[in-house]
């Protein structure tokens, strides 16, 4: 984690037209039933033609839910209707083209995906052409929809991350510390709009002391979690156990409230109704989390205590394929260059992601950091150094500037 700061911009107009599944004039097919439950997300077919796709939803749960339509990665959100209460039937109407997607629900619209499930569209593209306005309009809303996504899986997570740690299961604290970082760290850029709000969730030791600020979060409880020994040193090369002790079961707790604390804000800072991103915040977002990837993860100076960097990095990474993916369109549109710059970007992104393949994987876990070898962080590097290039091209290409 670095001290950057990525400021949030004013929003760009007409956000409401892919959040309400609003489209171009004609007549969509029949709709497809889904049927919402609190633990399940039943969509009836698995396939439609491209164009205006409508989904009928009925929530026969018993608290407020949320469909969503995710790009083939899972986590870009290309529709979303909000807010289905118990009893309620209501139609959603999403633009898609040829591909594949996935389908899922939101229980209370909060924590991961429920019944996520391939979607398939077929057919052929509409030869309607896009404007670059539409597609610009298009990216800010679903890079919005993305960052909220991540908040709502991260709350609740921090918050049974943080029971374990206050009340002293070291063991189930320990098993959930990556997972329950990774939707933070793939928004990182964002959450460091909000002022002092990074710093109390994600400063390491040397930063906070660096800064003369409290030092809370993350990695506090992290190294509780895994307690230096004599002779330690951290990051910085300094004595590990200087000015640090463990934190007793009152400190313990006021840092797993805090934490809490501080996430729940992030999450209703970016869900108020006056929050939004232009283009360059997401553009440089991209480019953003791939630079903390360089400056933390690929030394293994960010979770130096629980050798989890991977997870981390694995996260900034889908992160900023994400950020790239809303804007894709909109750099291909620029014409011949703009094209071929997001066909290298895409080579790249799927070279680091092998390379990081070959450590793990954010479901099934990565290797202790410390297990890599000299040679094995020069080739992640180089790795991440040439996507870095055509990366950084990317918010040039995007505003045409």
């Amino acid at each position: 984690m670095t001290r950057r700061a990525l400021a949030a911009s004013a929003a760009v107009t007409a956000l409401a037209l892919a959040l309400t599944g609003c489209v171009a004039k004609t007549e969509p097919a029949q709709a497809i039933a889904v049927d919402i439950t609190d633990d399940g997300c039943a969509v009836a077919v698995d396939t439609a033609p491209a164009g205006a796709v409508t989904f009928s939803l009925a929530n026969h749960g018993s608290d407020v839910n949320e469909f969503e339509v995710l790009a083939d990665d899972k986590l870009r959100i290309v529709g979303e209707k909000e807010n289905v209460t118990p009893g309620q039937e209501v139609e959603f109407v999403a633009q898609l083209a040829p591909g594949t997607y996935y389908t899922a629900c939101k229980f209370q619209q909060v924590g991961a995906p429920i019944g996520l499930a391939e979607f398939t569209v077929t057919g052929e593209a509409s030869a309607v052409s896009t404007g670059e306005q539409e597609l610009a309009e298009q990216a800010v809303v679903e890079y919005l929809a993305y960052v909220r996504s991540q908040v709502a899986e991260l709350v609740p997570a921090v918050e049974t991350f943080a029971a374990a740690y206050a009340s002293g299961d070291d063991e189930t604290a320990r098993s959930l510390f990556a997972a329950t970082r990774v939707p933070y760290e793939r928004i990182e850029p964002t959450a460091e709009a909000f002022g002092d709000l990074d710093p109390k969730i994600d400063f390491r030791e040397v930063d906070a002391v660096a800064d003369g600020l409290e030092w809370t979060g993350f990695h506090r409880i992290e190294k509780d979690l895994w307690p230096p020994a004599a002779g330690d040193l951290n990051s910085d090369g300094q004595d590990a156990l200087a000015g640090w002790a463990p934190s007793t079961p009152a400190e313990r707790q006021a840092l797993a409230d805090g934490l809490v604390a501080d996430v729940t804000e992030l999450r209703d800072l970016v869900t108020a109704d006056d929050f939004s991103v232009s283009l360059a915040d997401i553009s440089n977002g991209a480019i953003a989390l791939l630079d903390e990837v360089a400056a933390g993860k690929i030394t293994g100076e960010e979770d130096w205590w629980s050798g989890t960097d991977l997870s981390d990095f694995a996260a900034n990474v889908q992160g900023a394929g994400v950020a790239f993916g809303a804007v894709r369109a909109l750099a291909e549109s620029t014409g011949d260059e703009g094209a071929a710059l997001a066909a290298d970007i895409d080579v790249q992104f799927d070279a680091l992601e092998g390379a990081l393949a070959e450590y793990g994987s954010l479901d099934a876990g990565f290797v202790d950091y410390a297990t890599l070898t000299d040679a094995d962080t020069k080739a992640l590097s180089d790795q991440v150094n040439a996507l870095a290039e055509p990366l950084s091209q990317l918010t040039h290409t995007v505003l045409g500037v």
